[in-house]
């Protein structure tokens, strides 16, 4: 039993230490501040169900010539949660979880239950705005805190809404920044994430991530299937450069350049040119190597092959995937970049106009 007891305490000191005088602790405090202004959000949207492949065998058809199938619709369901950033009730979610929906249900911690609007949403940055009808009279807001000032180590505290366990609220530590979307696995996304322990589970998407003071770091967004344990949110910052043209519902451009592409450093190439099978000799440098160039893309008008490996954007040096994917989002559709690259042992320029990412929203 002593040796028991020496373990739960060692445990729970840091928990103790952050306990207040008043016997609450910060996270109380935080989520007190904040949790009238989280909202549970249902939706419905209608699709069509699969025809029946009998109805097209011609056997079958030629005993019933003129029988048509009657088109069958399903109603899918969905939940989430999201945080009110406007007393008039404009709140911000995900895009994943009011995109195509036909009916939004927004229920606030009181009980009260809202007909949202979906105002803008942005695939891309998986972002959403919803305006709530009927509001009468000023709605509890989250304070929107700076994702830039938040530090790997500070505490994340999730709110939402998870497995339909309403006002549900879950502790950690923020456990990395700059998580980029492919390293997360959801490549089409434009994102840089902010990795957490936290635990967040499916209906958590839309909610806060908040520090310790009780404002706004992140939006809730993504679990692995194949993690335990770790959970991202899209910095605050994102969304608040995005919010008021989301607001007026207006479409959101990004440009691209398509290119597959990954960091490269002289070591990878002298693995690669050490292979005697290797179909090309790639340059001893530091940069973004071409792994692919997607057809009828700026970057195949341009010129690039794969191979390339891009060593600076308009005379700024390139080190990694994630920098030029950082440039590329900050650019302007239709904006030429001026691109250093190696190929083979020739360095060569190259000017891309960007075009906007098709499927953007």
């Amino acid at each position: 039993m002593l040796a028991v007891s020496v373990l739960l305490w060692n445990w729970s000191a840091p928990a103790m230490a952050a306990v207040s005088s008043a016997g609450h602790s910060f996270v109380a405090a935080a989520v007190e501040r904040v949790g009238d202004a989280v909202v549970r959000i249902d939706t419905e949207r209608t699709v069509l169900r699969s025809v029946d492949p009998l109805f097209n065998d011609p056997f079958f058809r030629q005993f019933f010539p003129g029988l048509a199938p009657l088109p069958q619709e399903d109603r899918l369901r969905g939940q989430g949660s999201g945080f009110i950033i406007d007393s008039s009730g404009i709140l911000m979610t995900n895009a994943h979880v009011v995109s195509q929906a036909d009916t939004v249900a927004v229920r606030l911690k009181d009980g009260r239950v809202f007909e949202g609007e979906v105002r803008g949403v942005d695939e891309v940055s998986d972002l959403a705005i919803v305006k709530l009808k009927g509001v009468t009279e000023p709605l509890p807001t989250a304070p929107l805190g700076d994702s830039s000032a938040v530090k790997v180590g500070d505490w994340a505290i999730a709110v939402g809404n998870p497995l339909g366990l309403d006002n549900t609220v879950t502790l950690g530590i923020v456990s990395t920044l700059h998580r980029s979307s492919a390293q997360v696995g959801i490549p089409d996304k434009r994102l840089e994430f902010i990795q957490t322990d936290a635990a967040i589970n499916p209906g958590n998407s839309g909610g806060p991530l908040l520090n310790e003071a009780g404002e706004v770091i992140g939006i809730n967004t993504a679990i692995r299937a194949d993690a335990m344990g770790i959970g991202f949110a899209i910095p605050i910052n994102k969304a608040k450069a995005l919010q008021e043209r989301l607001v007026r519902g207006e479409k959101i451009s990004h440009a691209y350049l398509g290119v597959q592409m990954t960091t490269f450093t002289p070591a990878m190439a002298k693995e690669n040119n050490a292979n005697p099978n290797s179909p090309v000799m790639l340059p001893e440098v530091n940069g973004v190597l071409v792994v692919q160039v997607l057809p009828n893309t700026p970057a195949a008008k341009a010129g690039l092959r794969w191979g390339d490996v891009i060593t600076a954007v308009d005379g700024q040096p390139i080190t990694s995937a994630e920098e030029l994917q950082a440039v590329v989002d900050a650019s302007k559709v239709g904006q030429v970049l001026n691109l250093t690259i190696q190929r083979g042992d020739r360095v060569q320029r190259v000017n891309v106009r960007t075009a906007e990412l098709p499927g953007a929203a």
